[in-house]
């Protein structure tokens, strides 16, 4: 009998595009709320029953949107997988959310919390706390641009890990409102709807107004800062969040003399079909440029 030639592949002693998940992190307990993230990284397999010291990677953190309810950490997992395969630690996280009694700014104060988590254990997790980048989808683009503006300042910083910094190195925005003025002020979504929602996000008090103008990004843009490099993507289909609230924060951020770049997704609602594997291309390829 004669069998057909064995195939013989060597053994991945580096385990090289391998990656693995990290489940129910918890970073922060604000108020009695447990937070978590879902950690993705390089898989580095285990020495006998230890695990080896491992070698500092850069790290992008990820926030599904969620219109500032609870965002699902789970979501995008299948895809930020293709990111720790590509080398990176990848931690989608999650923040207090707005229709259980956590109004603007507890979303920021949080994912600022779960950035210098991440630094204050970058060694148990092979992060290298000098490349931590950022990554939002609608609400969480909005949060994406508030970080690249709002490094280490000390109105929404939280108390826990405070020796550490929340500064983010690179910044990746997706399809997120820039100015929640304009947003509250009339939307496709209809003015019942949000109306109700800006009951929630910014209360009926006083200064209702101050925390909508404080957490839209676009009217913020100072010069002379250090704000990190951008890209913008966004859908000019999408009927939720309009394609000009990206452009217009995209053309300040240049105005102002700092480095962004911005995509538009021809024909692309919001999420679904405004995603590709080109697209995730794009976005590897920035992370790894700038981290």
């Amino acid at each position: 009998m004669e069998y057909p030639q064995i195939k013989v592949i060597e053994h991945n002693e580096e385990l090289e595009g391998l990656a693995l998940l990290i489940r129910d992190v918890t970073f922060a307990r604000p108020q009695g709320v447990e937070l978590q993230m879902q950690i993705l990284a390089p898989w580095y397999g285990m020495v006998g029953n230890t695990i080896p010291k491992l070698t500092p990677k850069p790290c992008i953190v990820f926030l599904q949107g969620s219109a500032w309810t609870t965002p699902d950490q789970k979501y995008e997992i299948p895809q930020l997988g293709w990111y720790a395969q590509h080398g990176f630690v990848v931690a989608t996280i999650t923040h207090r959310d707005r229709t259980k009694g956590f109004p603007a700014p507890a979303y920021l104060v949080d994912t600022k919390t779960a950035v210098r988590f991440l630094r204050a254990n970058a060694a148990q997790y092979g992060i290298d706390p000098q490349r931590i980048g950022f990554w939002g989808t609608s609400s969480g683009g909005n949060t994406a641009m508030l970080m690249a503006i709002t490094g280490d300042d000390h109105r929404y910083r939280g108390q826990e890990y405070p020796a550490y910094s929340d500064a983010v190195k690179a910044v990746v925005e997706c399809f997120g409102p820039s100015d929640m003025r304009k947003l509250a002020e009339g939307s496709q979504l209809g003015s019942a709807e949000i109306e109700q929602m800006f009951d929630s996000f910014a209360g009926k008090g006083p200064d209702r107004e101050a925390i909508i103008d404080a957490m839209s990004p676009a009217r913020h843009i100072e010069a002379g800062k250090e704000y990190p490099p951008m890209l913008l993507i966004h859908g000019d289909a999408d009927p939720v969040v309009p394609y000009s609230e990206s452009e217009t924060f995209f053309h300040r951020y240049i105005d102002a003399g700092y480095n962004a770049n911005m995509i538009r997704i021809a024909g692309a609602p919001h999420e679904d079909s405004f995603w590709s594997r080109e697209l995730h291309q794009e976005i590897l390829m920035f992370f790894k440029k700038y981290l």
